[in-house]
This record gives C-alpha cells, sequence and structure tokens, in this order.
C-alpha cells in the first residue's frame, strides 16, 4: 500500500524528536520566509489554497521548511503545501518543538480509497511504527462546512513532556489532504487548529 502522504504527515515528527529548546530562540534568517513570496496585496502570514478553498494563518516568527520538503516530491504522487515549525527544527533542546504540516496526495495512490475513513490505516501504522500511540477514537467533525476525520496521537518523550499530533483528513477533488498539527499540549494543539479555515480564498496566491 502507497504511504507517501502519511509518511509526509509523519516526517514532522521526526524533525521535532530533535527540535526541543530549552527556550525559544530567535528566528533564522528565513524564518518570516512564505511559502511562496507574497505580493503587496497579500499578508505573508496568511497561507492561501484556492485549490481545496482552505487559508491557514501562521503564527507570527515560525520557521518555513516547505520548500525543504517539497524537494522529496514526486511528480503526481503527493505534495507539501505548507509546512511551518516554532522555531528551527535543527535546534536542540528540552522543549516540543510544534508544527504544522499540510500535504495532499492522489487518492487514487489508495486502491479502494473511497472515504477519509479508509485513510486511518497507513496514518495510523506509521504514527505507531515512530513510537506513538493512538489516544481515543478517529472521529468525524464539520468545520466550516467541510467534512474531516480527525485522529490524535500522543508519544511521551519524558516525564514531564508529551508530544501530540492531531491529523485532519480531508477528501476532496479526487485528493486526500492532511493536516497535521504538532504541540505538547492540548491547549497549544488548539490554538494551532484556530489558524485554519476554510471558505473561498480571496486570493490566488497558490
Amino acid at each position: 500500500m502507497h504511504c507517501r502522504l502519511a509518511s509526509i504527515a509523519v516526517v514532522a515528527l521526526g524533525l521535532t524528536l530533535t527540535a526541543q529548546a530549552q527556550s525559544k530562540t530567535a528566528p533564522a534568517p528565513d524564518a518570516t520566509r512564505a511559502a511562496k513570496p507574497a505580493t503587496p496585496n497579500q499578508d505573508a502570514q496568511l497561507y492561501r489554497n484556492t485549490t481545496f478553498a482552505f487559508r491557514y494563518q501562521i503564527p507570527y516568527g515560525w520557521v518555513h521548511r516547505t520548500k525543504e520538503m517539497q524537494e522529496g516530491n514526486e511528480a503526481g504522487k503527493g505534495e507539501v503545501l505548507l509546512a511551518i515549525f516554532e522555531r528551527p527544527p535543527e535546534a536542540t533542546g528540552d522543549t516540543i518543538n510544534s508544527a504544522v504540516v499540510i500535504a495532499s496526495e492522489s487518492a487514487a495512490s489508495y486502491p479502494g480509497l473511497k472515504k477519509a475513513e479508509d485513510y486511518l490505516g497507513p496514518l495510523t501504522e506509521l504514527a505507531t511504527a515512530k513510537g506513538f500511540k493512538a489516544e481515543g477514537e478517529p472521529y468525524a467533525l464539520e468545520v466550516e462546512s467541510r467534512h474531516l476525520l480527525r485522529a490524535d496521537f500522543v508519544k511521551p518523550r519524558s516525564d514531564k513532556l508529551t508530544m501530540r499530533q492531531c491529523t485532519l483528513v480531508l477528501l476532496a477533488k479526487g485528493q486526500i489532504v492532511s493536516f497535521t498539527f504538532i504541540a505538547g499540549s492540548e491547549d497549544e494543539l488548539d490554538n494551532l487548529m484556530d489558524g485554519l479555515h476554510f471558505g473561498a480564498a480571496k486570493s490566488s496566491a497558490h
């Protein structure tokens, strides 16, 4: 079974495992660089995707790694749409480095996949292979008229730290779109998820 998109969703987990800094560091030189250069009429902190009609409000000062992760894309296989981190993934430390990774892939890559629930298998398989365990049962939810599937995973990093991952799955236009949020607490996850909105974007930035 093809697991490229699931791999993309979990790639961020591996990057954050060594990205725990003792305190917030100064942004890297490219920290405020948007996935694509913003025009004078665009907000560099707002990622827009008109293909799937969603937008994401990027936290100020976060580090972009979209371009680096896109370098591994295979034509026609899958695409990293956005990959951002609270601080550089290469940093070391002792706190969870929050992250957001959004990716898409053709549903045809998964034989027999007809609904978002069919994607849970490969997603869970790869998450558990990275040492995570499912937290609760996946469930369907509606966000601004979009029907999504939510799956949560956790991985203890120490007696005091637990890495939390929430992945939202959207099936649209023959594509699987995954929205993966990583943080050190449920409140942080909620804050990151609050930045995601659906609806027609006003700009064709992407």
